[in-house]
Order: structure tokens, then sequence, then C-alpha cells
């Protein structure tokens, strides 16, 4: 009898634990299955770092290898065959990945930021990197060691239009202690908190209508002490915000308050020959406390239209000749689809396919056309122009968002920092990387949207080398690979179509491990195409925009790679993988 009862006890026993592992969720601690034997027949290719583009330069400095760290994961059944196939190499290096690429702009009316633990968290968990200050064109009617309401002297209570006409100044400022804005200090705190770093952009607009004897000279001055203020906390400057722009304070000047001689309009070669005054201030206050930095010039991306200004027109043809031994780098700025235009998904998505290495060409092409020498080129900001659909803070604007990036790796970019964390909601067209409090349907302030998702996903499987890629019999999918310093690869697959692609993903010089993992990042039904909810694994946020609280936490899928790597990109969705070495 006892042995009947003892027999029935392990058929039991065996029946549970053999149905254990269909169900059991899988940790990074958890041990991985056996590798399979060492193929011998796959010839692995040196990966040879190729030179540093002249385009990405200094950027590269503080590059540093990756090792992949391997995601707790949910075993997943996977398609039997696939229509479309990924071919990575990994020995193809392209570049090596640049840190500054996935930077975001603070600006100067999101709070002290510091005194807001739940952005704090999310931008630790983001790391971007870099961060913009002050942001955008308050750069130039900025003095970031003022008082508030207590400009320099020379600063005039009256600033003229591009149309002639005059408005107060609004002049902001860097000492300014309110909630409500933020001040210089607690920018520095920001970054230390969530261990990024900055790039700050000067008041170039203040050497235009400066009414001392010699505005540029005190525009210089008062940004090389700022250099001093520093300390070497930032390596990154740029001179001035747009100031080929009409809307850019210092574009047109009061000839009555002006000293100087300078004329009432701007045009590059003036800038130029301001920027020089600058750079020479500003290095000179760097070698002072033995520090390096590296200064930028405003440059614009892009052939003018005809309609479009004298001063727009002729910028880099002005500029060039003048900053080309003074300038370390070149700022380019981007939003990519028509301004106010209520673009579809199709015309945002294509934007940044075509428009990322259309302005790298364009930049190439000016400095070719003006004997320049090729520098690093920094789009410190980017986004989309796209209005009335809620575009900006969709599903389909943190796409762009992967693509952008994508292809601002493929085509040389040193920095990019996205137009910004946070905005004002006006129904939908806010820039805001994170919701300031104002969005409507209860949702609560700093909950992250879409785009958040697709960059902290895209990183978190993105490893330290681009390496190439293609796909076949389809051009509507878009792919972006790379390599581990470990030994793994990643390839990131973004379906720009209305209909799901089934894919199956093949690497060349590579010996693949056990299990390959991915995030799936798709968009819901609440907007028509421009859903505001982004589902990461088929997990989303319980309010009406945004993606799951939990996404550092979140398991990956995951399946053996015996039977070959395939997965299925949904209809407009983004597909992040990563693939164990042998």
């Amino acid at each position: 009898m006892w042995k009947r009862k003892l027999f029935t006890f392990f058929i039991v026993a065996m029946s549970i634990l053999s149905f254990l592992p269909a169900c059991k969720k899988n940790g990074s601690d958890a041990p991985n299955p056996p590798p399979p034997p060492p193929d011998t027949t796959v010839v692995i290719a040196p990966a040879i770092d190729p030179p540093v583009a002249s385009t990405i330069g200094f950027f590269l400095n503080d590059w540093q290898p990756i090792n992949f760290v391997r995601p707790a994961y949910l075993d997943t059944t996977v398609p039997s065959s696939a229509p479309y196939t990924v071919t990575i190499d990994r020995s193809n290096v392209l570049t090596k990945v640049p840190r500054s690429l996935f930077g975001n702009n603070s600006n100067i009316w999101m709070t002290q930021m510091v005194t807001e633990p739940a952005l704090i968290d999310h931008l630790t968990a983001l790391h971007p990197h870099i961060i913009r200050f002050p942001g955008g064109s308050i750069s130039d009617i900025f003095f970031w060691n003022a008082m508030p309401n207590v400009p320099p002297v020379d600063a005039p209570d009256q600033l003229v239009k591009a149309d002639g006409s005059s408005a107060p100044s609004g002049y902001w400022f860097g000492k300014n202690a309110a909630n409500w804005t933020l001040s210089v200090d607690n920018y520095y705190n920001m970054l230390q908190q969530t261990g990024n770093k900055g790039i700050i952009t000067i008041n170039y607009g203040y050497a235009r209508y400066g009414k001392s004897a010699n505005p540029v000279a005190n525009a210089a001055h008062l940004a090389a002490d700022w250099v001093r203020y520093d300390n070497g906390r930032t390596q990154y400057w740029e001179i001035g915000n747009e100031n080929y722009g009409d809307w850019e304070a210092g574009y047109r000047i009061n000839l009555a308050n002006n000293q100087d001689g300078q004329p009432e309009f701007l045009s590059g070669q003036l800038y130029g020959q301001h920027f020089k005054v600058f750079v020479d201030s500003m290095q000179k206050a760097a070698q002072e406390i033995g520090k390096t930095i590296y200064i930028g010039s405003v440059m614009v991306e892009a052939a003018a239209q005809s309609w479009e200004t004298s001063t727009r027109r002729n910028w880099n043809t002005g500029m060039l000749p003048q900053v080309n031994s003074k300038a370390d780098f070149y700022v380019v700025h981007n939003y990519f689809t028509p301004y106010n235009t209520n673009s579809n998904a199709t015309e945002v998505l294509n934007s940044a396919k075509v428009e990322t290495s259309k302005m790298m060409d364009f930049v190439k092409q000016s400095w070719q056309a003006n004997a320049a020498t090729p520098k690093p080129v920094a789009l410190d900001e980017w986004n989309i122009f796209a209005v009335n659909s809620k575009q900006m803070v969709s599903h389909v604007n943190g796409m762009h968002a992967v693509l952008l990036l994508g292809e601002a790796l493929k085509s040389g970019y040193g920095m990019a920092a996205r137009w910004d964390l946070a905005n004002g909601w006006e129904n939908g067209n806010d820039h805001g990387m994170f919701n300031i409090g104002d969005e409507p349907d209860g949702v609560p302030k700093w909950s992250p949207r879409p785009a958040f998702f697709h960059m902290y996903f895209f990183q978190k499987f993105l490893g330290d080398r681009c390496v190439g890629s293609s796909i076949s019999n389809t051009t509507e999918v878009s792919t972006y690979a790379s390599s581990f310093t470990s030994g793994e690869v990643a390839v990131t697959l973004v379906n720009n179509s209305t209909t799901f692609k089934t894919v199956e993903i093949k690497v060349q010089n590579f010996r693949k491990g056990s299990r390959y993992y991915w995030y799936t990042l798709s968009g819901g039904t609440d907007n028509g195409e421009f859903s505001r909810k982004v589902y990461v694994n088929g997990k989303s946020s319980t309010y009406a925009s945004g993606g799951p609280s939990n996404y550092s936490s979140l398991l990956a899928y995951s399946a053996s790679t015996s039977n070959g790597i395939r997965v299925t990109v949904p209809a407009r969705a983004v597909v992040c993988v990563a693939i164990d070495k042998q």
C-alpha cells in the first residue's frame, strides 16, 4: 500500500514540475539554457572601428564600452516563418555611438526641477546624457548672473521686433528662485542629481541690442564670466540661438541705442565677426581655470526659400569664412514637418527618414562651397511642427524620435537634443516629453509622453557601435543595428506601414547564443492615427496618455534562438531586439 502511495506522489510531483518551466518568468539572475555547441563553420571577420567622422569628432571623447545586461524576461511563442529578412553584419562598424546623441532641452519655465522628484526619477532612468539650457530664443534675452528684474544697466527696456515695432524686453534672469522658473544653480543641481551633462547657449543678442560703447565686448565678457563660474562642469557651449531668424532678439536693433556702428539688421558675416570676440574671451577664461571647452556656431540647416529674409538666405555664406578657424562645432535645428500644418502619420514618419540625411548633406555642401573645414555637428533642437491632431504628444511622434536618432547615427551627427522636456498642452500641440501639469483627463503631472518610452527602450537595447543592417522585400521597415563590447548584437525595427510585418533576423560574423529578447512598442486606438498612449509588450498607462509606469522593470519577451530569430512588428510600431552571444 505504501509503495502505491509513494508511486502516486511521485507521478503527481513530476507532473507539477514538468508544467512549471512553461509558465516561469525568468530574471536576469536566472541561468540561461546551456548554449549550443560552438559553430566552428562560422568565420568571424574582425570588427574594425572606422576613422572618427569629422562631423562627430570630439563628441566621441567620452565614449564608453557597453556590456549588455540581460533583462528579466517572459518566454513567448514566435512565428514559425517570416517573409522578410533582416541581415546584420556585426563586423561592418559604421561608427562608435556618441553618448551625446540622446539629449534633450530644459527650459526656464518648467519649475526648479530639483523640487520635482517624479521628474528627477524619470530623467535619471532615461539618462539623456546631455540637457541643454536655458532654452531656445530665451537664451538671447537671458542674463545668467542677474537677480529678477535687474538686467545690466546698458540693456534697453524695449527691443525691436522684425517689423520695426518695439515691445517690452521681457528679460529672464539666472538668479530667479521662484518655483515656476529654473535658476542657473538648480540647473547644475539637476544635472548632478540625474547624472547628466549640459550644453549652454550664450546670450548673443546682448551684443546687438546693448547700449554701451562696446556691446560686443560686454556680452563676451558676460559669457566668459559664466565659463569661470561653470568651472568645467560644462564642456559644450554655443553662441546664440537661431540668430539668422527674424524672431530672435538682436536680429533688428534700434540704431539710436547703438554706439559701435552696427547695422540695423544682423548678417551672417557680422555674427561671425562677433563670434570670434566671444570665443577669444571664453577660451581665455577656460584657460585661466584649466578647463577645456568647445564652442559652437549657429548654422542654417537647409537651403533658404526665395521669400525668406536676406539674413537667412546668406547666413552660411557670410558666417563660415569668419568662424572657420574659431568654431569647434556647428549647431543646426530642425522641426522636420511643415510649419503649423496638420500633417498625417505618413508625412511625420517620412520626414525623419528624409530630412536627417538631407540636412547633413546640406551642411557639408555649405562647407565645401565656402572652403570651410568640416567640424562636428550638433542638432540640438529637433521635434515636429505638425499640429491640430495631437501629433506632438503621440505614439507616432515617439516612432519619429527613433527614426530620427537611427538616421542621425547613420548620418554622423555628434550630438542631438530633443525639444523639449516640458512645454504647454495647447490642445496637444505640446513638444514636451512630460506633462507639465496642464494636460486634461486627469493625467498626473510629470507623466511621460510616448516619446519618452521610445527613447528609453531604444537606448536600452543600443550597443556602443552602430553596425550595418538591411531588410529584404520591403522599404516600409527601417533597421538600426548595433553591437556591444561584451559581444551581443541588437537591432531596432520601425514599421512605418499600416500592416504588420513578420521578420527573421540573421547576423553575419556572429555566433548567436541561446536566447533573444525584445520589446514591442505600439499605439492604441484612442485618437485615430495619433494615439496618446504607447503599449510596451502589451502594457500601458491606466490614464488617457503615456505608457507603463513600471517601464524600468517591465519583462522583455524572449525565445530560444535554436529555430531561428523571428519577431512580428505590428503596424506603425517599433520592436527593439537583443541577441545573446555564444
